[in-house]
């Protein structure tokens, strides 16, 4: 062999070695569509209950209130959109068809809509004040339809899955862009049997707006989290097994819901739905019952920090506002989240792994570049890591977060922080079970130069994007 050839062989195999070494990891198990990972991303959003039921002081209408009762003077969605907006939150989802059946838009294949109301003399269109609202402030819109119909006179027979594909249809190609269709499985107890289509209902959206996650209590894309107390699962997997369950009543026990299955066949990540007020429609009698500032930052680190997403509740007043407390209440939390993490002790500082990946793009220090895309990641066949951040000086601490790269699935089983004490050795702050999108831990003030993670347990080998260390404000 000449040594031109020589050197060719070499080169070639020292470029396949390279090549062989810097591989990303392969997916592990489910993992999410690039609409559940937009989807994630957003983490808050606003609900709103709005209907007969506001002026009724009802949670559930039962369909034969008189449409006129509906008349919010006021009416100005462009509020909304504003404290939406002005909160944090990235869209706001509205109840276009609670189960009382009243549509807050003049539905064809009804009755029982704004159009029989007093509110601008049946010719006022919610949806479409909301949705003009939500494109002028940068938000996206969403909506609730519920199947459950306790007005229409054909609920309850064959027709009607056809009737309220027709009215999805309409919601679906009359208002633009929609982010999220939310799908309620409440019935009540004696009514009317109906079994739902929701293999017909599911093909409208997708077909309409197929950007959009479709929740339930079991999706098929984002699922109730099995309580509407604002509280994820310790433990909370996005995978969840669905073969064999379906909606409301069929569905798998909330504990299952609250924690996901490890390893489920699907990707169905959790939404926290929960009201500012006890009860999700408007009445004058809660108007001092908004959730505390320290409620709602408890809230947050539970649904959030728990590998979930936000949708908090904030009913619309018989004016058709926000009511100057809930909008309060909103700002003061929006203002304590920015303030509690607005600096990341550890962005940019140094951080090393007890293993990493070959290759660059797989570099520890991608952990503390607050780059949500870049991620480390261990060699394959290890599942267990020690990750050290030097914060560079001894800093106060109470907030660490972590992430995982979740593109390629959810794989972190156990992991625990530490902290260097005075004493030059690492003392444990906390021991928890999944992370995810987003893991938030909160603990008490304390102060040292190095934050340690070990992933103690995971199903493949850990790949984490993100961690970051705050110093939150004390409420």
């Amino acid at each position: 062999m000449n040594k031109s050839s020589f050197f060719f062989l070499c080169s070639f195999l020292l470029s396949t070695s390279c090549a062989i070494a810097q591989k990303a990891p392969a997916p592990y198990g489910a993992v999410p569509n690039k609409n559940q990972l937009a989807w994630q991303d957003m983490e808050y959003y606003m609900f709103i209950h709005f209907g007969p039921n506001t002026f009724t002081d009802k949670e559930w209408g039962h369909g034969d209130e008189d449409p006129k009762v509906f008349n919010p003077t006021k009416l100005d969605a462009r509020q909304w959109a504003r404290t939406a907006k002005a909160a944090g939150m990235k869209a706001i989802i509205i109840t276009a068809k609670h189960h009382d059946g009243f549509c807050l838009f003049p539905s064809k294949y009804s009755t029982h809509t704004v159009r029989e109301s007093a509110w601008k003399n049946g010719k006022g269109d919610v949806l479409k004040e909301l949705a003009a609202a939500c494109k002028e402030y940068g938000l996206k819109f969403g909506v609730y339809l519920s199947p459950w119909d306790r007005n229409h006179p054909k609920y309850g027979t064959p027709e009607y899955n056809d009737i309220f594909a027709k009215t999805l249809t309409e919601v679906h190609t009359q208002y633009g862009p929609v982010f999220e269709q939310w799908f309620d499985g409440a019935k009540g107890e004696k009514e009317k049997n109906q079994a739902y289509d929701f293999k017909l209902f599911n093909s409208i959206v997708r077909k309409n707006n197929p950007q959009a996650v479709i929740f339930s209590d079991v999706g098929p894309d984002a699922r109730w989290m099995g309580n509407e107390s604002g509280v994820a699962g310790a433990t909370n997997w996005s995978t969840l097994n669905t073969d064999g369950f379906g909606v409301g009543a069929d569905a798998p026990a909330a504990k299952i819901l609250n924690t996901g299955n490890e390893n489920g066949k699907y990707w169905i990540p959790a939404e926290v739905d929960v009201s500012i007020r006890p009860g999700w429609f408007y009445s004058p009698k809660t108007d001092d019952k908004v959730k505390t500032l320290k409620e709602l930052v408890s809230i947050y680190e539970t649904s959030i920090g728990r590998n979930g997403n936000l949708l908090l509740n904030v009913p619309v007043n018989r004016e058709g506002l926000i009511h100057p407390n809930d909008s309060t209440r909103l700002m003061e939390f929006r203002k304590t989240i920015d303030a509690s993490y607005k600096i990341n002790l550890a962005k940019g500082k140094k951080v090393t792994a007890s293993n990493t990946r070959k290759g660059t793009q797989f570099t520890a220090s991608n952990l503390t570049d607050g780059n949500p895309a870049s991620y480390w990641a261990t060699d394959d066949q290890l599942k267990t890591a020690t990750i050290t951040i030097d914060l560079g000086k001894v800093s106060a601490v109470n907030r660490v977060v972590l992430q995982e790269y979740i593109k390629l699935g959810q794989r972190v089983k156990s992991f625990s922080v530490a902290y260097l004490a005075d004493d030059n050795t690492y003392k444990t702050i906390d021991t928890q079970s999944t992370i995810g999108h987003k893991r938030i831990l909160s603990f008490p003030t304390l102060k040292t130069s190095k934050i340690r993670i070990h992933i103690l347990e995971a199903n493949a080998c850990p790949v984490l994007s993100e961690i970051a260390v705050y110093n939150a404000p004390d409420l």
